[in-house]
């Protein structure tokens, strides 16, 4: 049961390569020499009462994997903050978890001046003279021996607010320590391997696979500063890259580069992650000539599952035992169906199959949200863990996902999940990256409406893309879109999660093109101004409807 810490000064004095970056690097022993000095620092700017949390809004560079080791040392809680979040969001994300002060860099200050607050957290800027000035009283500092707690909390991560506001994850040191062993184990790491590190290392994914597991296996951490599609070969093979840590999009936006007849002609044996579309993991292993291991998991960590041998195509798989899972419809808490499918693989019964998948035996590895009372009442009722994702089971236990809770479309009376719309339309071959989410109908309910990323070079073809939908044997007429947004690339998280806030909030009123189906008609025309101007008004007396009606009851 060994906390973040312990790892850390396990590799005190290694003279193996522990970090590189760029044309930089780092043994082992001098990573664990400048967390000391981290530490000590840390130390001494402690604030007088706890909570001792150390806002971090870096991007991936060394001084994050420095101050990760120097708080693990020092005792301190690590708030990653997400640089994608601006002005006030960025404001409250800091006041919300208590932060003492704030370390970043200068490409990152401006993003503090617009979000700026009276008491707002002090700032130190790592790449100023300031900074080495700071550390430098420090500078001959000793591992401290700071006992801590299994169970304190060693990073506040914020979940990816998609779908609603960001919630502060604990993430405790035994619970990432474990999990980053569990890896280790998992894939046979060890001081041979050359872990590529380009997912935040604000977020879940990066700290357990892309931190953690680094550190139990004594690897090799190649940090690059932001994820890049074409610098993703160049890379491995610069590096010699064995595994890769993802989530979201990203093996989308690299299967989008030109392929090569010498792609798999690379020192890659693992890709790990989860979210990846199951066409994608096939391409992905097929082409770069490597395993793919998706699973499912959270930052809340209350249940995960993954993919064994005969798991289904397109499935998450199954719990990872001893925990359990499933699917409860959220209104009457009654368990769901199990999913009936026809010879193409469709699922016949959507509405009474998908629910939200839960642990029904308790928390899990799930330590609670900071600061939020409210949140953590949500996920926790009854002494159920709701996962706050859809999805269903077919008749031997395998699970599938259907999105998040709020993913929900309900068209001339069916419920339907978002998910397996977007599988079908990631099914065209110019498609990249597919969204879909609900804008509300003129009538009632909603209507579908898809964004589309497509691949460099290609248009949108209206008449092509109708043919296209008509040809998909398990696509319902309601999952077909009525409108279809065409982009250059969607609104994400730092993770490349799709943000369907941003995406709902806009709708058809937004600044790319957009293409739609007037009255449900089969063919797709340009929405015009015109066109725009007349659903907002048609719009505006639904709502008008909508409050008479109200006013009358």
């Amino acid at each position: 049961m060994a906390t973040i810490g312990e790892l850390v000064r396990a590799r005190a004095g290694d003279p193996r390569v522990g970090l590189r970056f760029e044309d930089s690097s780092w043994t082992w022993a001098e990573v664990v020499e400048a967390a000391a000095v981290r530490a000590a620092f840390l130390r001494a700017h402690a604030p007088a009462n706890p909570p001792f949390h150390v806002g971090v809004l870096l991007d991936n560079i060394p001084e994050f994997w420095f101050t990760l080791c120097g708080a693990a040392l020092a005792g301190a809680t690590v708030v990653g903050i997400n640089q994608t979040r601006r002005g006030a969001e960025l404001a409250r994300d800091i006041a919300h978890t208590d932060c003492a002060f704030v370390l970043t860099e200068k490409t990152h200050v401006e993003l503090f001046d617009a979000a700026g607050t009276p008491g707002a957290a002090p700032l130190h800027v790592v790449d100023t003279p300031q900074w080495a000035e700071a550390l430098a009283p420090f500078a001959e500092s000793p591992v401290p021996d700071t006992e801590v707690a299994p169970g304190d909390t060693f990073m506040l991560i914020f979940t990816s607010g998609t779908t609603g506001a960001p919630k502060a994850v604990r993430m405790g040191h035994v619970r990432l320590a474990t999990y980053g062993g569990k890896l280790v184990e998992m894939f046979g790491l060890g001081p041979g391997d050359v872990c590529y590190s380009v997912m935040p290392l604000f977020h879940s994914n990066a700290a357990v696979a892309g931190f953690a597991d680094v550190l139990a296996a004594g690897a090799t951490a190649v940090l690059r500063r932001r994820f890049s599609a074409t610098g993703f070969l160049p890379d491995v093979r610069r590096y010699g890259v064995t595994f890769f840590n993802y989530v979201g999009k990203p093996l989308s936006y690299i299967l989008a580069t030109p392929e090569l007849p010498d792609d798999a002609d690379n020192t890659l044996h693992i890709a790990f992650g989860n979210e990846a579309a199951p066409l994608d993991i096939d391409r992905f292993a097929r082409r770069f000539g490597c395993v793919v291991a998706d699973g499912y998991g959270s930052t809340e960590g209350g249940l995960n599952m993954s993919r064994t041998p005969d798991t289904p195509r397109g499935s998450l798989g199954l719990p990872v035992a001893p925990i359990r899972a499933v699917i409860l419809d959220p209104d009457t808490g009654s368990e769901c169906v199990t999913a009936v499918f026809d010879a193409a693989g469709r699922l016949l019964n959507a509405e009474a199959a998908i629910g939200e998948i839960v642990n029904p035996d308790g928390s899990g590895g799930f330590e609670g949200y900071y600061n939020n009372p409210e949140a953590n009442a949500e996920r926790m009722r009854d002494g159920v863990y709701w996962s706050g994702d859809l999805g269903y089971r077919d008749e031997n236990g395998f699970f599938y996902f259907a999105g998040r809770s709020g993913d929900w479309l309900r068209v001339d009376g069916e419920n339907f999940a978002a998910t397996p719309v977007e599988l079908v339309l990631a099914r065209h071959p110019d498609v990249v990256l597919a969204a879909v989410y609900a804008v509300p109908s003129v009538g009632v309910g909603d209507e579908v409406m898809a964004a589309l990323h497509l691949r460099a070079g290609a248009g949108f073809d209206p008449d092509a893309f109708a043919t296209f939908l008509d040809a998909q044997s398990d696509v319902s007429p309601k999952w077909t879109p009525r409108f279809v947004r065409v982009a250059d690339s969607l609104p994400s998280t730092a993770t490349q999660k799709v943000l369907k806030r941003v995406l709902r909030h806009d709708h058809w009123e937004c600044p790319d093109p957009v293409w739609w189906r007037p009255a449900r008609a089969s063919e797709f025309r340009r929405l015009t101004p015109d066109d725009a101007a007349a659903l907002r008004a048609q719009f505006v007396d639904r709502e008008r409807e909508h409050l008479i009606g109200h006013h009358d009851r």
